[in-house]
């Protein structure tokens, strides 16, 4: 069984970035997600996308996502294309994205895999909703599928672990639910086989509800021997 942590950090600047990732790698992180919806206009993403030795993921949230991206749909897309040409593995696009495939399209031509993903910030869908979920993901042209929900409660999280389960030998699938209900299924979804669970670098560096760092993951993995 191989456990893979995604750290995502939200760099406000290059130096900034460089220094995060720089701190990520040195606790373990197998991938590094960052989100570029607080980046400084014109910052340098080559320099960010090439000082890591782990993939690392772009990811540019919408207001609507719950990221803090302004700017207009068309600009939001254009800085995720950037990335991917400036040498991001990965590029993570919503499900709602207008002309998803297309994007999708131009990912793969430039070299990056697409995550397409789902966020749904209210609550927990059922095991069957989230299945269409997944084929419309899969249908997009997905390299990975990612679908986080909310947990209002415990039994929330095993809705989205009997996903992972279900799912976990035909796609690749990053699935957990948000907040503090939603905390076991962010630490069990790679026992389950997702592809990688997401934690943030340390305390108050959050960028979604119910995120551990990097360092309890481990401790909990180590815990239990599983690495």
């Amino acid at each position: 069984m191989t456990l893979k942590i995604c750290v995502s950090i939200s760099p406000e600047t290059v130096d900034e970035a460089l220094d995060l990732v720089e701190k990520a790698e040195g606790q373990g992180a197998d991938f590094i997600e960052v989100r570029l919806d607080n980046f400084e206009n014109g910052g340098k993403l080559s320099d960010v996308a090439r000082c890591g030795r782990v993939p690392m993921i772009a990811a540019n949230r919408s207001t609507r996502e719950g990221g803090k991206f302004l700017g207009s749909e068309t600009e939001r897309k254009k800085i995720l294309l950037k990335a991917a040409e400036k040498g991001f593995q990965y590029a993570d696009v919503e499900l709602s994205t207008a002309g998803l495939e297309g994007v999708v399209g131009k990912l793969r031509e430039m070299g990056a895999k697409s995550i397409v993903s789902f966020h749904d910030f209210e609550g927990t869908p059922s095991l069957q909703r989230l299945e269409r979920v997944l084929k419309r993901e899969i249908d997009g042209g997905a390299d990975v599928c990612k679908i986080v929900t909310t947990a209002k409660s415990i039994r929330d999280n095993l809705t989205v672990l009997n996903l992972i389960s279900k799912a976990c030998n035909s796609v690749r699938l990053v699935c957990f639910a948000m907040g503090e209900m939603g905390k076991a299924s962010r630490v069990l979804s790679p026992l389950f086989g997702a592809f990688f669970t997401i934690s943030s670098l340390e305390k108050g560096k959050e960028t979604a509800p119910g995120q551990l760092t990097i360092r309890e993951l481990r401790v909990v993995y180590e815990v239990l021997e599983l690495i």
